[in-house]
């Protein structure tokens, strides 16, 4: 949990780092990442992650409140990997959507990954690698349930989009930037590359 103080804190010291980037947060609210956990499992969160992949959020929504009503309203793994594959694709999900939800639902029952208990180790590295061995799990999934749900500040999106269309913004670039000349970039502003990748964001709005 961050503070609204200790946030504050943060945005003085990014800011003092890189003036471009000084004027979109004083133009935006508070970075909010850890400053509202979101009250679902971080099993829970890693579905509805998977299932909003390349999707509006009005269609995943509509897709996740389907599957929660398969479930039963809980979005446990025993009753996640209950669920067919006939009535999940009747559901919305994609045939490679449901191989991943389940593969999450066996790495927790079969404790290879102890999902809802992630957020007690301090390696991100770890949770990365640990996240990204199950099939269909890739970066973009894990930085984001890093962010939003672990609470993480040192998470660096480059293959994020917005991240990079906010940053090419920010910095008037007249050319796209590409994900592994951001990752350099964003050093200088370790450890908190997580809220400058929110304000990077922002800056499209």
């Amino acid at each position: 949990m961050v503070t609204e103080s200790q946030m504050k804190k943060i945005a003085r010291d990014l800011a003092s780092r890189d003036a471009r980037l000084a004027k979109v947060i004083e133009a935006h609210p508070l970075c909010t990442l850890g400053r509202n956990p979101k009250p679902v499992t971080h099993f829970e969160a890693l579905v509805e992650s998977v299932i909003s992949q390349q999707l509006a959020v009005k269609a995943a929504d509509t897709i996740y409140g389907r599957v929660k009503g398969l479930a039963k309203g809980r979005m446990v793994p025993g009753r996640i990997a209950e669920i067919s594959e006939a009535d999940m694709r009747e559901a919305g999900v994609s045939g490679a959507k449901f191989k991943t939800i389940q593969g999450l639902a066996d790495a927790a029952l079969s404790k290879k990954i102890n999902i809802n208990k992630l957020h007690e180790i301090e390696d991100d590295q770890f949770i990365f690698d640990q996240l990204t061995s199950l099939w269909g799990i890739g970066p973009w999934t894990v930085d984001m349930f890093m962010m939003h749900q672990l609470s993480r500040l040192d998470i660096w999106p480059t293959g994020d989009l917005g991240v990079r269309r906010g940053w090419e913004k920010i910095h008037s670039l007249k050319e796209e930037i590409e994900p592994k000349v951001l990752d350099k970039k964003g050093e200088k502003y370790r450890p908190y590359r997580s809220v400058v990748a929110w304000y990077c964001w922002r800056a499209l709005s």
